[in-house]
């Protein structure tokens, strides 16, 4: 899983930043942390695991926007230097991802790597590619498990499909 794969190239350091994307990557994030917590614990690993938050938001209705909003960044001078784990929920075209981090690398971090739930398999794909991911899926708008529409869906337990007349009934 996921977690195998970052714990086996977990940058050597005793701490690490996970800046968690908001809204759709909390709950994510939370199970990959606590995840980690355990295989840093059973490997006897010395690193402290530190969470952030920022909000990206780059969709209206079922649409890209093609701009990026960025709330909530605030002051983050104090990642100079640090390891950084971006855990994001979906990289679809990937634009929003490179724009986050092309913020970021401004603050000079030691290390920024990024961990996705899912990858959109789409043509319209800017090349970006995570370092990890937990599954690839299909060029359809997908909700649940902290992916929304219009903020519709988000508690869902499961990761499905939206269906045009969701889609219709939905539209904000």
């Amino acid at each position: 899983g996921i977690n195998a794969e970052y714990g086996s190239s977990v940058p050597n350091t005793k701490s690490l930043v996970v800046l968690c994307v908001l809204k759709g990557g909390y709950k994510f994030c939370s199970e990959l942390v606590d995840a980690m917590e355990k295989y840093v614990c059973s490997c006897e690993i010395n690193m402290s695991i530190k969470v952030e938050f920022i909000r990206l938001k780059s969709y209206h209705n079922v649409s890209s926007t093609g701009e990026v909003e960025v709330i909530g960044l605030g002051d983050l001078s104090h990642l100079t230097g640090k390891d950084i784990l971006i855990v994001e929920d979906i990289i679809d075209t990937g634009r929003t991802m490179t724009k986050a981090l092309k913020l970021l690398k401004e603050y000079n971090p030691k290390s920024v790597q990024c961990a996705s739930l899912l990858l959109k398999r789409t043509d319209k794909s800017c090349g970006y590619v995570p370092e990890f991911i937990g599954f690839s899926c299909p060029d359809e708008f997908v909700l649940g498990y902290g992916l929304d529409y219009n903020e519709f869906f988000r508690d869902l337990p499961h990761i499905g499909i939206i269906n045009e007349e969701g889609i219709k009934h939905f539209a904000v």
